[in-house]
């Protein structure tokens, strides 16, 4: 399942990887509409998300699955050959992201189903730490394309892989849920877990900080590369700093397990804000210092990604786990969308990616992001749920 997501992945950068050196230059898009244009993949599994999630609890997550990883690879290379502005690629795009709603939190079930309740925590943080191995290899694997053949040809390229996980969907032996009545889109039960829905919040500042993050990443390096003196080219940074997310979220995981999981989320987001900020306001001053920074926030930003999950399947009702995993899926991927477009908007107002006082806006909404993640743990634990 984990060789499977990341074959799902290789598209996931594909507009982030592409945009500041092709689509925004021969588009002429604002640094706002291109945040925007990044954001629509988030918006279309947004959208899908609650649908094809909670579907997984009446019918076997990896017919979801199936189906998703198809469209996934669809939307991709449709976008390598029909995109040609900002509207056709927003729904192309976002036709991509709704493929991947059906194979990112559906594939989560299907695995939490096959899996015996002790082996969920870790077999969980695997799963979820080969989604950041797999962004990283988008990183690299799409400015390599683009650099080497044209951007149109990283999509179709990586629009590719994600069919390997139709293959791993149909070899996993059938599970069928227990029956269910009422109607499909009942999320009340899920709604009203608020332990589970206080690691959903959390995990939605969590990816407004990392979508943000890595939406401009690429930019963001650009910008220290042009100062002078940068030990590592963009494409080397990028798929380093997201390939570190996956031993990041494991021991993240592990902390969890040894401190309790609120203690350490929270202690992981502060961290990560803080070294936002440190980024921000030091952007521009010594490459090297940069790289030092980027590398400390490679860990702190997904070091709580898998103990945000884990505790959110933990805290669901087994009845209802494929509502609750639709609602966490929702959020974070709505604060996903905010992350990229919200970071672009920063950008257009402080003068642009040229200037240092833009980074250190743009940085210092990341901070914001993952300093409010705590908020909402603790808002979870006064209303009376447990860690």
């Amino acid at each position: 399942m984990a060789v499977g997501q990341v074959g799902g992945l290789l598209p996931h950068v594909a507009v982030p990887s592409t945009m500041p050196a092709f689509l925004i230059p021969e588009w002429g898009l604002s640094y706002g509409e291109a945040g925007l244009m990044a954001s629509a993949y988030a918006i279309g599994y947004m959208l899908a998300a609650p649908v094809l999630t909670t579907l997984t609890d009446r019918i076997d997550a990896r017919r979801i699955l199936i189906f998703g990883s198809l469209l996934n690879a669809l939307g991709t290379v449709g976008f390598g050959l029909l995109a040609e502005g900002m509207v056709s690629a927003m729904l192309l795009w976002g036709l991509t992201g709704l493929g991947f709603a059906g194979a990112y939190m559906p594939g989560l079930k299907a695995l939490t189903d096959r899996l015996a309740p002790g082996d969920s925590s870790r077999s969980v943080t695997v799963y979820t730490g080969a989604f950041s191995f797999g962004v990283g290899l988008s990183f690299l694997a799409c400015q390599l394309i683009a650099d080497a053949f044209g951007w149109r040809w990283a999509f179709i390229l990586t629009g590719l892989p994600p069919l390997i996980m139709t293959f791993v969907a149909w070899s996993l032996t059938p599970v069928t849920p227990a029956p269910r009545a009422g109607p499909l889109l009942d999320l009340a039960p899920a709604l009203r877990n608020r332990t589970a829905l206080g690691y959903s919040f959390a995990y939605g500042c969590h990816c407004f900080e990392l979508y943000g993050v890595r939406t401009w990443l690429v930019a963001f390096w650009g910008f220290v590369a042009a100062s002078g003196g940068a030990p590592l080219g963009a494409v080397v940074v990028s798929a380093l700093f997201t390939a570190l997310a996956m031993p990041a979220s494991i021991l993240g995981n592990e902390l969890a397990l040894k401190l309790g999981r609120h203690r350490a989320i929270t202690l992981v987001m502060l961290l990560s804000a803080a070294v936002a900020l440190a980024i921000g306001f030091t952007a521009g001053l010594s490459p090297w210092l940069t790289l030092m920074l980027m590398l400390v926030y490679a860990f702190t930003v997904p070091g709580d990604s898998g103990a945000l999950t884990s505790g959110m399947a933990a805290a669901a009702d087994p009845r209802f786990r494929g509502a609750s995993m639709a609602v966490h899926s929702t959020v974070g991927f709505a604060f996903t969308a905010a992350g990229g477009w919200v970071i672009g908007v920063a950008l257009d107002m402080a003068g642009g990616v040229s200037q240092p006082g833009a980074w250190a806006l743009a940085y210092s909404v990341m901070a914001m992001g993952a300093a409010l993640g705590p908020v909402f743990l603790w808002w979870s634990r006064r209303s009376g749920a447990s860690s």
